[in-house]
């Protein structure tokens, strides 16, 4: 079965985006980062190291020094899909990622995104 193409896809492609939506919506880079730190354990330094060495997705979460445990608390619908449905490991990753800076951009508390309340 053919890989679906966001896991080839760079994540420094996407991650400008996540970027934009944000800042669309009066949040920051800084924000993004610290959910994108919550989620994986990039630290900034490691996180500007991906994103400058373009690695797609798959080795971006294969890479990702440490998942956060909590990230079970994260559910709801993102692309059409529930998020704690998804079978697939990455793809369940990569939408755990979208679902967070979306409630960013929707305008979230910090502490109700990164699962602290």
């Amino acid at each position: 079965m053919k890989k679906p193409r966001i896991f080839t896809m760079s994540f420094a492609s996407v991650y400008p985006l996540y970027i934009q939506k944000a800042e669309k919506k009066g949040r920051t880079k800084a924000e993004v980062d610290e959910i994108i730190s919550w989620l994986t354990g990039y630290d900034e330094a490691s996180l500007q190291r991906v994103v400058d060495q373009e690695v797609d997705f798959e080795t971006f979460f294969e890479q990702a020094p440490e998942m956060n445990p909590n990230v079970g608390l994260i559910t709801g619908v993102i692309c059409g899909y529930r998020v704690e449905d998804i079978e697939d490991k990455l793809m369940q990753q990569i939408r755990y990622l979208d679902k967070l800076i979306d409630e960013l951009a929707k305008g979230k508390a910090m502490d109700k995104i990164l699962r602290k309340a």
